[in-house]
């Protein structure tokens, strides 16, 4: 079966792997890149992040054969399906608002990991995320994809539909916003 991967003798032979069928590689590549796309996703959709991420996967996973290209073509491609199934999502949610089912009446559930671990490890990503929230949605998008997820500028502006040097100049101001908002707050009273 021939290599998927554009370049192949350069390709990540981990991508070209999966690509090929190998289910270990598929899982290594998702433990590289799904905690990057959740947090991507939960700036786009909040709470609904883990269904929406999900349903991303299952379109990554279906379409895998279809994909030509290195690393970084991948977790951009993967951004992109992600960031359409978080605007279907919305687009959804818009014509058909959720129902407001007590708590008490959702089943019991135990994670998985420990939650008190959990909540500590995330305080500083949700901290972060918080500050790029107050962002405009442009920019704080921008800044996601470029940061968290790991994109250049090329494949941000790929999966947003605009110019790489638009997409510098957003990250640019981005930042220097996220700056100013950080020096505001550490600025006594």
């Amino acid at each position: 079966m021939p290599s998927h991967a554009t370049g192949a003798q350069g390709a990540d032979p981990v991508l070209r792997a999966a690509l090929d069928g190998d289910e270990d590689a598929f899982r290594v590549l998702y433990r590289q890149i799904h905690p990057r796309l959740l947090r991507y996703v939960r700036t786009l959709v909040g709470d609904d992040a883990e269904d929406v991420t999900s349903e991303a996967w299952l379109h990554i996973a279906r379409d895998l054969a279809t994909f030509d290209g290195d690393i970084n073509g991948f977790r951009g491609w993967t951004a992109t399906i992600a960031r359409h199934r978080a605007l279907d999502h919305l687009r959804h949610r818009k014509r058909r608002p959720v129902s407001q089912t007590p708590v008490d009446e959702l089943p019991e559930q135990t994670a998985p990991e420990d939650t008190e671990t959990t909540a500590l490890d995330s305080l500083s990503t949700e901290a972060a995320l918080a500050f790029i929230a107050r962002l405009p949605h442009d920019q704080a998008e921008i800044i996601i994809l470029r940061v968290v997820v790991g994109l250049d500028a090329k494949a941000v502006a790929k999966i947003l539909g605009k110019r790489p040097g638009a997409v510098r100049t957003a990250a640019h101001r981005g930042l220097r916003r996220l700056e100013q908002l950080i020096n505001d707050l550490e600025l006594p009273a």
